[in-house]
Formats: structure tokens, C-alpha cells, sequence
């Protein structure tokens, strides 16, 4: 055996998180117990949004072991081979029941406590090679520590930064003057718009459509392309980003402006908006979609769909439609509507007149699933709460002619296994930084109110 060969012994929330995660691991071996199996096989009659991911998972594994013979699943069946370069490794059960309770083991009461025996005795089997947990689960990750287990790790190939601090923003803010940076630049106009070329070395390191700010407040402009000597970014003068409007509302900072401009453009197809609580990501995009799909007509109904960690549960079980359903989690969106038109005569005729005129759908996202949403504009909201493969999920069910706006706060995770850095939310920032079609904006500042400002900075 290749003694720098790893064992991955997977818990079953990795498979939940990720149903392929089993070919993830390179050249190493893969182990799944049995208990593991178990957990699956009682979650996927759930009436949970959880339950899908567990017959994808036990689906998959099935594939991969329908071949096989008892002997051979024991003892590891050949993953596929990623490249040339790089020889795959076996994937194998591991049936944990026939461990015997030893002195030192955890008791086998839990399956978690199951889970982290039958490392520990593929540990001293495998020994010198490394013997690894995998799991989502921090408690289990210190239980299996305590418990003797030398090596237990989060999963990670879905974690594309480190920190959170190095998310990209979606702007680029130069100190003083934008033009004391640029030594050469050529200019073409072409009605409206004007276009600079300056060299790549005034930001070495930047992505398609990056908006780019000064502190002098003078300059505002895009990233529109660029090759190895000149970038070439759109002038987009910060006055007309700041006299930008959607069914009446104005930016109140500069930040705004720009998602504006991004949510207003009907060349991006997925606006991704992250920030604070109270820095206007849910009023600024509904105000968007009212303007696109009323005044504009550019698409032909408005679906808003979010995620709740209990929704999945809850949703079953209330009376009424899936519209009667969603509305307690949806409140956001009415809040937002009723700001937008809290001047009318009557409030409660236009919000119905409005629901119907821009054909506003509640949808939950278990409900995405399956779908082909054509010539909508898509409101995603609350989507720090869904892992990367939940988001990859209602992407691609965005056919011709439909625009995506992700809005979240990686400040206000409610899942159990995810975090700040392995949200889908920071996961779809890093992946479509350099499409051409999308746009990421962080909203910077609090614009809701004093108290909200303040309790954002010091609580």
C-alpha cells in the first residue's frame, strides 16, 4: 500500500452537504460506514428539503457499487479517474456493527459515537497511513479528537477562500484622484458611452465588470475586458450613477448606485448583492424587478423565492396555497412593497394592483426544483443559508431571457454546517467573479436606520 495514500472516513452530513463528495478526494481511498448508510436511508422518507440530497447521495453510491461484489465493496471499488496524471482511489463500506465496545472506544449508543469508533479502528489497522474524519459537525469534530482520532477535517472543496475578508467586494476603491494612478490612457466615445484604455498595471489583479471608485468622488467606472498590456474600463460618471431610479427610488450611496446600475442592466443576468442588514439589498432589487417587468416590460413576471432552515419542514404542514404558505417567511418582500408605495391614497389597492400587474409569484425553494423559469426576473433571497450544490440547483433553472438577483448577509448564517467562508453565497461570488453576464455588489453601510447602523458596528 502507498503509504502517503490517505483515508477518508465520511460522516454523513458531508453526503447531505455534498450527495459526490466521494469522488472528491483525488488519489486517496474513501470509507463510508455503515451507520453512515443508515442515517441516509432514515432521512430520505423525511418530508425535508434534506431528504432529496440523501436518495441523490444513496443514488450515487449506488452507481458506483452496482458491480461490485460484497468482497469487493469491502474491501474498495476504483473510483473514476479524474486525469491522466493522477491514478483514482477505491471507495469501500465499512461495517461498523461488527465492532466489538473496547476499552477507550466511545459507547455505541450514537451514531455519531459509531461513526468515530470505526475510525479509530481503521486508524490502528491502516496505520502508518493517515486515517481522516470528515465531517460538517464541530461537536463531532472535537468528540473525535478527545476520543484519540489524530486527524478529523472539515470539508473543504467547495470552500474557495480562507478568510472572509478576502470576498471579493465587487468594487475597487483608489485612493484620492482615480487619474493620478493613470499615466497613459486612450479614449473612445461612442454615443453615451466612453470607454478608457489605460495599462493593466494600474490594477493588476481585477475581474469582468469590477466597478471602480475614487475617494475624491470624482470617477466611476467598469471593468469591461482587458489582455496583458491595457484594461478597459466604461465610464460610467458618478453622477449618473447616483441620478439612477427604479419605481422611484434613488440611491443614497454610492454603493447603491452601482447595484442599480448592475440590477438595471439588461446585459447581466445574475446580480449577486451581499451586505449588512438594513443596507437596502431586498428594497433595491424588488424596486428593480417592479420597474424592469412594469415600466419597461423586459420580462414577464417576477418569481421571489427564499431560504429558511425550517421552512423545508414547516411549509407541509400551514394551511392554504404555497403563496399562503411562503408569506410568513416572505414578510421581507411585503415590508419592502409597502415602503415602496407607502405615499399612495391606498396602500393596500396598489400592493394588489402591483402583485398582479407584475405578476409577483411566491415560490419556496424546494418548489425551484425540476423547473425551467423562462422571461422572469428571479429573486433569490436569505441565500447565505444554502450550501453551493442547493444554489447550482435553482441556477441552472434559469432558461432564455431570465435575470437571477442572489441576495444575502454571510453575518446571519442560520444552517448548522455552513459558515461565512462555505456559504453557497461566497461560493457563487468566487465562481462567476470573471463571467461576463454577472455582477457582485457588497453594499456597504447601513442605510435603515441610526439604531440599525449602530447595533451592525457594536453588537
Amino acid at each position: 500500500m502507498n503509504d502517503e495514500k490517505i483515508l477518508y472516513v465520511l460522516d454523513t452530513n458531508i453526503l447531505l452537504h455534498e450527495p459526490f463528495a466521494f469522488l472528491s478526494f483525488k488519489e486517496h481511498d474513501v470509507v463510508v460506514p455503515m451507520t453512515v448508510l443508515e442515517e441516509l436511508d432514515s432521512i430520505k422518507d423525511r418530508r425535508k428539503d434534506v431528504s432529496r440530497d440523501a436518495r441523490v447521495a444513496i443514488r450515487a453510491l449506488e452507481d458506483m457499487l452496482v458491480d461490485a461484489t460484497p468482497e469487493e465493496v469491502l474491501a474498495g471499488v476504483k473510483l473514476p479517474q479524474n486525469d491522466d496524471e493522477h491514478p483514482s482511489g477505491c471507495l469501500s463500506i465499512f461495517n461498523d456493527y461488527t465492532l466489538e465496545q473496547k476499552a477507550g472506544r466511545l459507547s455505541f449508543n450514537e451514531n455519531d459515537n459509531r461513526i468515530i469508533n470505526a475510525a479509530l479502528y481503521l486508524q490502528e489497522k491502516r496505520a502508518p497511513n493517515k486515517v481522516v474524519l470528515v465531517t460538517k459537525d464541530i461537536n463531532m469534530r472535537l468528540k473525535a479528537k478527545g476520543a484519540g482520532l489524530a486527524y478529523v477535517e472539515d470539508y473543504r472543496t467547495d470552500q474557495l477562500i480562507d478568510d472572509i475578508k478576502f470576498l471579493t467586494k465587487g468594487y475597487h476603491k483608489f485612493e484620492g484622484d482615480f487619474w493620478q494612478h493613470v499615466n497613459e490612457c486612450e479614449s473612445e466615445t461612442e454615443g453615451r458611452n466612453t470607454t478608457h484604455y489605460v495599462k493593466r498595471d494600474v490594477l493588476p489583479n481585477t475581474y469582468m465588470n469590477e466597478y471602480l471608485i475614487d475617494e475624491s468622488e470624482n470617477f466611476a467606472g467598469k471593468v469591461t475586458g482587458w489582455d496583458d498590456e491595457k484594461l478597459s474600463i466604461m465610464d460610467l460618471s458618478r453622477d449618473r450613477l447616483m441620478a439612477k431610479q427604479a419605481w422611484g427610488i434613488h440611491p443614497k450611496n454610492i454603493y447603491q448606485g452601482m447595484a442599480l446600475d448592475a440590477l438595471l442592466d439588461p446585459s447581466i443576468d445574475l446580480v449577486i448583492l451581499t451586505g449588512p442588514a438594513g443596507c437596502g439589498k431586498t428594497l433595491l432589487a424588488l424596486a428593480s424587478a417592479l420597474e424592469q417587468v412594469i415600466e419597461r416590460g423586459l420580462y414577464d413576471k417576477v418569481i421571489v423565492t427564499r431560504s429558511t432552515p425550517e421552512i423545508a419542514e414547516s411549509i407541509g404542514f400551514l394551511p392554504g396555497t404555497e403563496e399562503e404558505k411562503m408569506a410568513p417567511w416572505l414578510a421581507a418582500i411585503t415590508d419592502s412593497l409597502e415602503v415602496l408605495h407607502k405615499q399612495d391614497e391606498n396602500m393596500n389597492g396598489s400592493l394588489d394592483y402591483i402583485m398582479e400587474k407584475a405578476n409577483i409569484q411566491f415560490k419556496s425553494v424546494n418548489f425551484m426544483r425540476g423547473r425551467s423559469i423562462q422571461n422572469s426576473l428571479v429573486l433569490l433571497d436569505e441565500c447565505q443559508n444554502l450550501t453551493a450544490s442547493q444554489l447550482k440547483t435553482i441556477i441552472t433553472r434559469c432558461g432564455e431571457g431570465t435575470k437571477l438577483v442572489c441576495s444575502g448577509n454571510l453575518a446571519q448564517i442560520d444552517s448548522n454546517y455552513l459558515t461565512a467562508v462555505t456559504s453557497g453565497l461566497t461560493y457563487i461570488v468566487e465562481r462567476f467573479k470573471n463571467f461576463s453576464g454577472s455582477s457582485t455588489i457588497n453594499l456597504n453601510g447601513v442605510v435603515r436606520s441610526r439604531l440599525a447602523s449602530f447595533a451592525e458596528e457594536n453588537l
